[in-house]
């Protein structure tokens, strides 16, 4: 049985009760949730995860960092340190999207080292073989290498996996009655729809979604179903295409339940601020009310270098209106493979965003971490503001590079803080009360 059957039955595995725990609810609530498929517990039955994870209605908002080599950059250690430091940043999930050196051997390191539930998109793993094993294009990718690749990975641990399932033939053709000025922008999604025109054929991951499910059941694979047509920038935000594709997937989502297949549904992309809450509305309705998981959302184009605050804001605002799951983006995005020092200021950003919304979703002990930091604020209680901070390596190099004023204020006021001010104003009230008693 998976995951969602057991739930179903009211089933309390080992992976289900500590997520249950972790999110301080009731076990047996938290598994009627998982059954009805508004939560998942992506947890492939091939490993064992220290840290599992869950995502969906009612739990805190999770945030998931990008890693993989790529042509220019092959190099292994370097994406395990990133692993490391996204880990300790705080990420809840990591993807390996390698596309460069040897792809099976980088992502078994990956997993190897990886406590937390590990995604990957397998039409990249599929289209370079294609491409720099067989010297031929994508356009020519046997759909059975594509799904051997798929189960490969699935019996190499492989927890989750975006796989752009919605991007049909009909979805492709809202581009002849309106062209986009940015086209297709997921790399996934452009591969799929490359095959598909060059063969005159339905998106094979669609057409064969059945055999998808067989193998996702087996295993224990989560279907993380990517918007292969997400807006690549503002103009482009909440067309035809991209809701043909939502209601595409929505339509997956109740097979692979009916399959006992748990399911993530994908969104977008780049967008303009005001349209972000309704697109997490229409997914959550075309969808039924499935886990959403969204890249950013960007809500403007020209923060180059500074995208990582861009996504945060986009990032706020979509959780605070349903969406479970935020994709961190980096400063590095649109521009390079993200450093080191690039993915933790991607996980912090977003980490920050996921708090930001907890605490309008009323996600329990997330505005209480808030007040225990006034609270150390008002006292000047300066270890433990720096303790309670989400980067506190951060807090505490800029409280040592700021030095003290004395002791006990910081530089930026000295005799002149407003908290010492208010303390003297009551303390002089209290003694004016006492004077007139």
């Amino acid at each position: 049985m998976t995951i969602k059957d057991q739930a179903k039955l009211g089933i309390i595995s080992p992976a289900i009760e500590q997520c249950a725990l972790d999110e301080g609810m009731d076990p047996k609530s938290f598994a009627q949730a998982i059954g009805t498929g508004q939560i998942v517990v992506p947890h492939n039955r091939h490993v064992e995860l220290s840290r599992p994870m869950a995502v969906g209605k009612g739990l805190s908002t999770k945030v998931n960092a990008n890693l993989g080599t790529s042509k220019d950059h092959p190099e292994i250690e370097a994406e395990l340190k990133k692993l490391e430091v996204a880990l300790a940043a705080g990420a809840h999930a990591i993807m390996d999207l390698s596309t460069g050196g040897p792809i099976k051997e980088i992502r078994q390191a990956i997993r190897n080292a990886c406590p937390v539930p590990l995604g990957t998109v397998p039409i990249y793993q599929a289209a370079i073989e294609t491409v720099e094993r067989r010297k031929h294009s994508v356009c020519e990718m046997d759909i059975d290498d594509l799904f051997r690749v798929i189960e490969e990975q699935a019996q190499e641990g492989v927890d989750f996996m975006t796989l752009h399932c919605g991007l049909t033939l009909k979805a492709a053709e809202h581009f002849r009655t309106k062209e986009r000025v940015m086209g297709v922008v997921s790399r996934g999604g452009s591969f799929i729809l490359e095959w598909m025109m060059y063969n005159n054929r339905e998106n094979p991951l669609f057409e064969h979604f059945d055999d998808l499910l067989s193998i996702a059941r087996e295993h224990e694979i989560t279907l993380s179903l990517g918007d292969g047509l997400r807006p690549g920038c503002l103009a482009d935000a909440t067309d035809s295409a991209q809701v043909h594709e939502l209601i595409v997937l929505g339509e997956l989502t109740q097979r692979a339940w009916d399959a006992g297949v748990q399911v993530i549904v994908e969104g977008p992309g780049h967008m303009p601020m005001d349209q972000i809450a309704a697109n997490m509305l229409l997914e959550k309705s075309l969808c039924h009310g499935a886990p959403f998981y969204v890249l950013g959302p960007l809500p403007t184009d020209i923060a180059s270098g500074y995208d990582h605050i861009s996504s945060a804001i986009g990032g706020a605002i979509a959780a605070a209106s349903g969406a479970d799951f935020l994709c961190y983006v980096t400063p590095a995005e649109h521009l390079k493979l993200p450093s080191i020092k690039d993915v933790k200021e991607g996980v912090i950003a977003t980490r920050i965003a996921a708090h930001v919304a907890d605490i309008v979703k009323g996600v329990p002990g997330a505005m209480e971490k808030d007040l225990k930091m006034a609270e150390a604020r008002k006292r000047l209680d300066w270890k433990t503001q720096i303790e309670l901070s989400i980067d506190p390596e951060k807090a505490r190099l800029y409280r040592e590079e700021g030095g003290t004023y004395h002791g006990s204020t910081c530089t930026m006021c000295g005799d002149y803080c407003a908290i010492k001010a208010y303390q003297r104003a009551m303390s002089a009230m209290r003694g004016s009360q006492e004077k007139n008693q």
